[in-house]
């Protein structure tokens, strides 16, 4: 038997092995969540396995703040194709889900090799076996703790949130249900782990994830409009990752491919220049405009291929072009952010407290919430 009725506060975390496991997996972990009532977080690579109103968030260093919580209160983790490595651990793995039992399904025999808490279980086994064994055992229903859990994020709604996220929430908002979207690197990737909530539960987030592959986003999407016969796809990109592989809208033209881009352009290489402003004492190399980095006229780039093209001062102008993300042809929106637009919260590796700190009265009522018998 995997699953104990001793647990009060149980999590299900999902992975990007369950997805590699087949649709069927998938849909297994959908059909576990709603029959226990169990909430389900996930690894950034696997946030599109929790969408809808099954999404509560990510863990890891840049995750959501309410699920890092969550995972410090719980009881049982019962992780499922999830590699646990060092940005969802941390540095030290004995502060991981110090309260929580874990319970390790794998297909990769070298990564249950790692011991990540001491008297875990572990699984060597198919994601898609292992969710059968689950669904057919006698699992109660944990609505109460599910309940809190959302308490939590309700009231956590409006922490953490950048210009990036609320463009991102933005966009989520005007795609259709279970729509595809390719992300880029940067930190456009992080905005959307966080935010991109997505209609329905079968829709996809591509992204490299650990690769860190900057200009990914646009091939991403060419493969995937092709692959699914020239649907409407969607793609967000950072100024900069836009810039790896622009030319590849010769390809989206001349195949007339429905491809919708969304910019976020804060007119810095955004992710290294934040290192730098907190860690390196504001010497930008390479990152802004003053440190010899330059963005170009995206509107131009894309007219000259052929595409049309808007400049937005802010993504609530997004409503006047519902037009162009709903209809069949190919777009580039080119949305402004702030410089100054940061990636909050963050987990410190060496502390592995969450950054910056909630208001103390937020973080008692929170933590009284979900610690809540």
């Amino acid at each position: 038997m995997i699953f104990r009725s001793t647990y009060s506060k149980p999590i299900l975390l999902a992975g990007n092995g369950v997805r590699s496991a087949g649709e069927d997996a998938v849909h297994l972990l959908h059909r576990f969540a709603k029959k226990t009532k169990i909430p389900i977080l996930t690894t950034m690579n696997g946030v599109d396995l929790a969408q809808d109103d099954l999404h509560i968030g990510f863990i890891g260093t840049h995750g959501n703040r309410v699920a890092n919580m969550i995972l410090n209160e719980c009881d049982l983790i019962v992780s499922v194709g999830a590699r646990l490595g060092i940005r969802q651990v941390g540095r030290t793995a004995k502060r991981f889900a110090p309260k929580a039992d874990l319970v390790r399904c794998d297909i990769d025999e070298y990564e249950l090799s790692r011991d990540i808490k001491p008297n875990e279980k572990k699984y060597h086994a198919d994601a898609r076996d292992f969710l059968r064994i689950l669904l057919d055992e006698n699992v109660g229903d944990y609505s109460v703790w599910k309940d809190q859990c959302l308490k939590a994020k309700e009231i956590l709604s409006e922490y953490d949130l950048q210009p990036g996220n609320k463009a991102v929430g933005k966009i989520a908002s005007l795609l259709p249900a279970n729509p595809v979207v390719a992300v880029d690197v940067g930190m456009n990737q992080c905005w959307c782990a966080q935010s991109l909530v997505l209609k329905g539960y079968d829709g996809r987030i591509h992204m490299s994830g650990g690769y860190g592959t900057m200009g990914c986003g646009l091939p991403f999407a060419i493969g995937s409009c092709i692959a699914l016969g020239k649907k409407p796809v969607y793609c967000v990109a950072g100024d900069g990752g836009f810039q790896m592989n622009i030319q590849e809208l010769e390809t989206v033209k001349r195949e007339n491919l429905p491809i919708k881009i969304f910019i976020l352009n804060n007119q810095v290489l955004g992710k290294i220049s934040e290192t730098q402003h907190f860690d390196l004492d504001d010497r930008f190399a390479n990152t802004t405009a003053a440190g010899g980095y330059s963005v170009p006229n995206f509107c131009a780039i894309s007219e000259a291929y052929g595409i049309r093209a808007a400049k937005l001062a802010s993504f609530d102008e997004l409503d006047n072009y519902k037009t162009w993300i709903e209809d069949s042809e190919s777009c580039v929106i080119d949305i402004s952010l702030p410089e100054e637009s940061y990636l909050t919260p963050k987990i410190e590796f060496e502390s592995q407290q969450i950054r910056p700190e909630l208001d103390e009265s937020v973080r008692i009522t929170v933590e009284k919430i979900i610690s809540r018998d």
